[in-house]
């Protein structure tokens, strides 16, 4: 009897051992293994996946060139603006000495008489992708950072043209959602910035800056640096709303400086019109 127990016992424990064989992470498949695939050490893969995935899923669908639009998040659609506006004016009735609250109003107003670029940044976007896609072929894709805002307005023009757009979207602390806009299938998550930059440039043949804030104006320096020196081909790069980028950043003070060569003021050109700038990129040749 004691020599069953035995057997059993030892069965049993062999079980249990083997059960924490298999369900230990150093059992699972090393691509499988998203703890082993988390530590530092495995950065340089985790770059690697972020560059190969959007890039074989890109080819996939036969994506021949982008025209990247850039602009700010908080710029929404008129409607929308109105409402958060009436909704602060409603507050303010209750607490009149409120300075955040009048802040508040103040900068909903700017963006408010700022929201006339959400409309045009979906009238480019429908304007490019009606005359540029097919069934047969997917050239001039709108691609934007996929969030709200001018990315929102781009992706929308295209969905309302029965059109693809692209999302790439990044992983941040305060979680950004795609907009509802973009094509299923063609929004990425990243988690390194460095990387969704090269996914921007590397099939673009365009890009249209609208008013923004840190982002924009990052990756509009981002873009002037890879022209300036060369490492990016020849592109429009287009400054959407004069008025605001004359205020935002004095080009010509930078050349007279001795900073940038005045060749390099050639580098962009400004527009406040649609046609316009779908017409600098089209007689562009690329």
């Amino acid at each position: 009897m004691n020599k069953t127990k035995k057997v059993l016992s030892t069965k049993l424990n062999n079980s249990k051992n083997l059960n924490l064989i298999i369900n230990s992470d150093t059992y699972k498949l090393a691509y499988e293994d998203l703890g082993f695939l988390s530590r530092n050490e495995m950065r340089g893969v985790r770059m690697l996946l972020e560059i190969t995935k959007p890039d074989l899923i890109l080819e996939a669908n036969k994506i021949l060139s982008t025209i990247i639009i850039f602009g700010g998040a908080n710029i929404a659609e008129e409607s929308k603006t109105r409402e958060k506006i009436d909704d602060i004016k409603k507050l303010i009735k209750k607490n009149p000495s409120s300075i955040l609250l009048k802040r508040n109003l103040n900068r909903l107003e700017n963006l408010l008489s700022m929201s006339h670029y959400y409309q045009s940044a979906r009238e480019f976007s429908k304007l490019v992708s009606i005359d540029n896609q097919s069934k047969v072929c997917n050239s001039h894709v709108i691609v934007t950072g996929g969030g709200p805002g001018i990315m929102e307005a781009a992706n929308r023009g295209a969905f309302e043209a029965n059109c693809k757009s692209i999302g790439l979207n990044i992983s941040l602390p305060n979680e950004q959602i795609p907009n509802a806009f973009i094509t299923p299938g063609l929004c990425f998550k990243f988690n390194y910035f460095a990387l969704r930059k090269i996914h921007f440039v590397m099939r673009s043949i365009g890009a249209v800056f609208f008013p923004g804030g840190f982002g924009t104006l990052d990756e509009l320096f981002e873009l002037l640096t890879l022209r300036q020196t060369g490492m990016k081909n020849k592109i429009p790069i287009i400054l959407f709303g004069r008025k605001y980028w004359d205020k935002i950043i004095n080009f010509e003070y930078l050349a007279d400086l001795g900073l940038i060569s005045d060749e390099h003021l050639n580098l962009f050109e400004y527009t406040d019109s649609v046609p316009e700038a779908w017409e600098i990129i089209k007689s562009a040749n690329i």
